[in-house]
């Protein structure tokens, strides 16, 4: 098969030799999903048995790659479990039996890829080894796997070893993307609680995730998305305008889409869900599995963001998305009639020389326009909420923040009266935002439909 001179170009400068993919090399493969895997041997199990629930012509067309990687320093039961995960996955590549372990019946044939990033002398390093590199590798290596053939999309998707998918994951992937031709998406999902005390710790932790998207909604910012490792999905054009994957030990989710959402639209799928675990875990220094163990162990209070700091970003966007932008003493004097505190952040950031070092140097509205989202980008976007939740805004109680930003949306929200437990009430208010969230996104005229099972 011949591979484009864009891939071959890319895997030239950006890929990593180390590591190999094994599979069997005969299927036409329009959709890779790349799953990192650590100590997942019998979540493994579990996962391939729900992707085997798809449709064949998906199943046909689609590679799982299992990333299966430890550090030389992780402990004896991680290499253990990974030696279990990689004889399995070895013995399914071999002779591709339709039998799980423990009477999980595969209910149709899935296509597998095993890259061994454990086994001594493969191992990730120790400086840069994390989820992120793991990502990395299965993703470049994914490219190599390909029907360059095909019309088709190439879809690149991310997934985890503890999540749960339904049987139109892929379907939808693949037709939202051929169909709206997509560049970048999210997908929809909810995380599994295993426990009543697992349920009211996740059902807060989404709450915070989702009310956070919709005061960037509000504040009209372009990095309106959810950063869910194992529920985005790009083409290869994305992927490669991307540079790839970045190698974080964590975060690499955020600063990926981050890249991206400075050149595409990122859609937001809402026709499948992505069900991850709500354990806690080890796996990354911070992120969903850091949180829960915070917010269980009472280590994090629950709060939310005051509402009134969407509200100065918003205005803060406008402006800096005119022409005002144009003249940086006045955009200035402009932030600090919004707030003190965002003319102060600004300073900070030294706004005044680096503002006018990009004017000089953009030569095209179009080329100021990635300017503004390459210089205020997600991350930015982020440390100014940041800044005035402490110096202007403090964090506020779930009850006033959502009913401040109900009142601020219009959204009639009556589900104060009836509540029998707390977990009810918490749902409640989910079950809100959720809705909230779909009423707003994939709002763009030309992709206002959302692609259903076929």
């Amino acid at each position: 098969m011949q591979i484009p001179d864009k891939i071959k170009k890319y895997l030239s400068k950006r890929s990593l030799s180390t590591w190999k993919l094994e599979w069997n090399d005969k299927f036409r493969i329009e959709n890779v999903v790349v799953v990192p895997a650590i100590a997942e041997y019998e979540n493994i199990k579990r996962l391939l048995f729900l992707i085997s629930k798809n449709d064949s012509k998906y199943l046909k067309k689609t590679l799982v790659i299992f990333v299966v990687n430890n550090l030389p320093s992780s402990t004896d039961d991680v290499k253990n479990d990974n030696k279990k995960s990689i004889d399995f996955l070895c013995s399914l590549l071999k002779s591709a039996p339709l039998e799980l372990e423990n009477n999980l019946p595969l209910q149709k044939a899935v296509q597998i890829g095993l890259v061994d990033a454990s086994s001594e002398g493969k191992e990730l390093n120790e400086k840069t080894g994390g989820v992120g590199l793991a990502r990395k590798i299965g993703m470049d290596l994914g490219l190599t796997a390909f029907d360059y053939n095909s019309h088709k999309k190439k879809i690149i998707t991310s997934l985890d070893a503890d999540c749960e998918v339904e049987k139109n994951y892929l379907s939808v992937i693949n037709n939202s993307f051929n169909e709206l031709n997509l560049n970048v998406a999210t997908i929809e999902f909810s995380h599994r609680a295993d426990s009543h005390s697992e349920l009211e710790t996740i059902s807060k932790y989404e709450i915070f995730l989702r009310h956070y998207v919709i005061g960037l909604f509000l504040a009209q910012s372009h990095f309106t998305y959810h950063t869910i490792g194992s529920a985005f999905v790009c083409d290869i054009d994305a992927y490669i305008k991307a540079g790839g994957m970045n190698t974080r030990r964590a975060a690499e989710d955020f600063y990926f889409l981050q890249k991206l959402a400075k050149v595409y639209s990122i859609f937001k799928i809402n026709s499948t869900v992505v069900r991850p675990s709500a354990r806690q875990s080890w796996r990354v220094p911070f992120g969903t599995g850091k949180s829960v163990t915070q917010l269980q162990n009472g280590e994090r209070q629950f709060l939310l963001y005051d509402p009134q700091v969407f509200l100065v970003l918003k205005k803060w966007n406008e402006l800096f998305y005119s022409n005002d932008s144009l003249n940086t003493e006045l955009l200035l004097n402009k932030a600090k009639s919004i707030h003190t505190e965002l003319y102060n952040f600004l300073i900070q950031k030294d706004f005044l020389t680096q503002w006018e070092k990009i004017l000089g140097g953009s030569n095209s509205e179009r080329q100021l326009g990635y300017q503004r989202k390459n210089y205020f980008d997600a991350f930015t976007t982020l440390k100014l909420v940041h800044h005035l939740r402490d110096y202007a805004f403090p964090m506020k109680r779930i009850e006033p923040a959502l009913n401040e930003l109900f009142k601020l949306l219009n959204y009639d929200f009556s589900g104060d009266e009836g509540f029998q437990t707390a977990e009810n009430k918490l749902q409640n208010y989910l079950n809100a935002l959720i809705q909230i969230e779909n009423s707003f996104s994939n709002s763009h005229k030309e992709r206002s439909r959302l692609v259903q099972t076929k």
